[in-house]
């Protein structure tokens, strides 16, 4: 397949799959509505162990993954975690 010509499934700030010609810059698990780097060592420690795939998502960015409703991952993320966590306190 051309690589320009190659279609990449990211999800939109309404939560909804779209077709983009760029990557995406964020992974997420769908279930857990948690995103995070692409090289996230927890998630690629469940990918590598064939959990999580079914499930994965992908953000163009961290504005579209926090209105699509997804939460920072603790382990790449961890200042982002911190923040969104003592926002939900304050709630």
């Amino acid at each position: 397949m051309d690589e320009a010509a190659r279609a990449y499934k990211l999800i939109g700030a309404d939560g909804r799959p779209y077709e983009s010609t760029a990557p995406g810059t964020l992974g997420g698990h769908r279930k857990g509505r948690i995103y995070g780097r692409l090289d996230c060592p927890s998630a690629l420690r469940f990918i590598a162990r064939g959990q999580y795939v079914k499930e994965r998502v992908f953000f163009a960015d961290e504005a579209t993954a926090v209105a699509a409703g997804y939460r920072p991952c603790a382990r790449c993320l961890p200042a982002r975690y911190a923040a969104w966590k003592e926002a939900r306190r304050s709630m």
